[in-house]
């Protein structure tokens, strides 16, 4: 696929991620009447199943990566040039963020609203680097045994790490600073992004260490 065909899937696959990440986090916080794991629930189910279909489709295209941390384990891996990693990275935070305004106008929420949800703390970091270093490993170990059930595998992971993290699993930068711009039920404040991000970032880079070596794959660098 050329690069402008690998970008846009890129831009428009974490545009729908985002989409449906805050646009179900409105709707489910909204029915819940007040009921947290009510509204957790409604907002999980979403993002795994839009993960599945996500990857299926663009997978083939782009790789369906709309995930920084996971563009950088394959620059790690030399699965994609240095340039065409950070224009990766470029297409999805800005998709992101359309994403976010996008499920706004549909949910008639301030257009521009940054998050006041606070999550910080060793707790919420921690939380960060398991779900984000096991993503990484799904991602990694299902290529090297069945290919084809990443997309599952993926949806399946995310849907679990929403669940069994502290941070409700967010595991991927682009994602995280989208969702600065919501203060929604699926938002995190500014302030605690740039935080979130070094810990995906470290986890991501170490993951892709780790399952370099547990799976036996040559040395690449």
């Amino acid at each position: 696929m050329t690069l402008d065909r690998r970008l846009m899937a890129e831009w428009l696959g974490t545009f729908s991620l985002l989409a449906t990440v805050v646009g179900s986090g409105i709707m489910a916080e909204r029915l819940a009447d007040g009921n947290v794991a009510v509204a957790l629930l409604g907002n999980t189910i979403p993002t795994g199943a839009i993960l599945v279909v996500l990857i299926t489709i663009f997978g083939p295209i782009s790789g369906a990566h709309f995930n920084p941390a996971v563009t950088v384990c394959f620059a790690m891996r030399r699965q994609i040039i240095p340039r065409d990693a950070g224009l990766y990275v470029l297409a999805q935070v800005f998709g992101g963020i359309v994403g976010v305004l996008a499920a706004h106008v549909m949910f008639e929420h301030p257009l521009i609203d940054p998050s006041t949800t606070t999550r910080n703390g060793i707790g919420q970091w921690a939380g960060e680097f398991v779900a984000t270093f096991g993503l990484i490993g799904t991602i990694l170990a299902c290529l090297k045994a069945r290919p084809q059930a990443v997309p599952m595998a993926v949806g399946l992971y995310i849907t679990a790490a929403y669940w069994f993290t502290s941070s409700t699993s967010f595991a991927n930068p682009a994602v995280t600073i989208a969702r600065g711009f919501s203060n929604t039920f699926a938002g995190i404040a500014p302030t605690d992004v740039a935080a979130f991000i070094v810990v995906q970032l470290i986890a991501a880079v170490l993951a892709t260490w780790f399952f370099r070596w547990m799976l036996e794959e040559p040395e690449d660098g």
